[in-house]
């Protein structure tokens, strides 16, 4: 289930949204401390945080998911900002060196199609960074918030996807301990929630925010997968491939 666009436009907003938006920066700042000419792609409601490395990076761009909408960005400036279908991104193979996912991997319906495309625009060497609502935490068991919506994950499910997807988990951090309530007196203790939670309790963060590199080693491995599934194509007598335009009345195919 995808959060509606205009749904996380007003969270962002609004002062409950701009202190997670904080703490998460905060989290992500220390995986990525610097992107100085590196290309920086954000997949699902990225915007708010692409501002960390607008600026920095060699160029910033930002796709939005068909399913959940799109608001330009950033404002009064050229838009940044496409709207896809998160398993077909406009982009040619190896073209991005950083992509962050925030915000769609726990609402699409299509995880490994999602994770192919996202290894396939990753540079060799690229890195990722998934941004998912933690399974144990409170944030995930409440749906006045855009992290209460879709999937949330543990951490060995995440890590176990993104393995499973040819991406190798290197680094893990945490954010949004501080329960998500509209309390002033909360967002300005926010830090302090956060400090505590890292040091003594993980486990019951909000969100998980770990950082895969692309496995460039497998790109040999799927060439020759597809050699075999090409081989293994039905033919007609002669070897002639059977196209689908040549495909029997009443064949499944048809």
């Amino acid at each position: 289930m995808w959060n509606d666009v205009t749904d996380l436009r007003d969270f962002y907003a609004s002062g409950l949204g701009q202190m997670a938006q904080r703490m998460i920066c905060c989290a992500m700042r220390i995986v990525w401390p610097d992107v100085t000419g590196l290309r920086v792609m954000g997949l699902g409601f990225a915007t708010p945080y692409l501002r960390l490395f607008k600026g920095k990076a060699e160029r910033t761009l930002a796709f939005m998911p068909a399913s959940q909408g799109v608001m330009p960005w950033p404002e009064d400036e050229p838009g940044l900002v496409a709207l896809t279908d998160e398993t077909a991104l406009p982009l040619p193979d190896c073209s991005i060196d950083r992509l962050v996912v925030i915000h769609a991997l726990e609402s699409t319906e299509q995880v490994r199609a999602l994770m192919r495309e996202l290894w396939r625009v990753l540079a060799d060497g690229g890195r990722l960074m998934v941004v998912v609502p933690n399974r144990s935490g409170i944030w995930a068991r409440l749906e006045r918030t855009p992290f209460g919506i879709g999937r949330p994950y543990t951490t060995a499910q995440l890590h176990f996807l993104l393995r499973d997807s040819l991406f190798t988990p290197v680094r893990k951090e945490t954010s949004l301990f501080v329960p998500p309530s509209r309390s002033r007196m909360l967002f300005r203790s926010a830090p302090a929630w956060e400090k505590l939670g890292r040091r003594w309790f993980p486990t019951f963060a909000g969100v998980l925010v770990v950082e895969a590199v692309k496995q460039i080693y497998a790109a040999p491995l799927n060439r020759q997968m597809e050699r075999e599934q090409r081989q293994a194509r039905v033919a007609v007598p002669g070897g002639v491939p059977l196209d689908s335009a040549d495909t029997p009345p009443g064949h499944p195919g048809g």
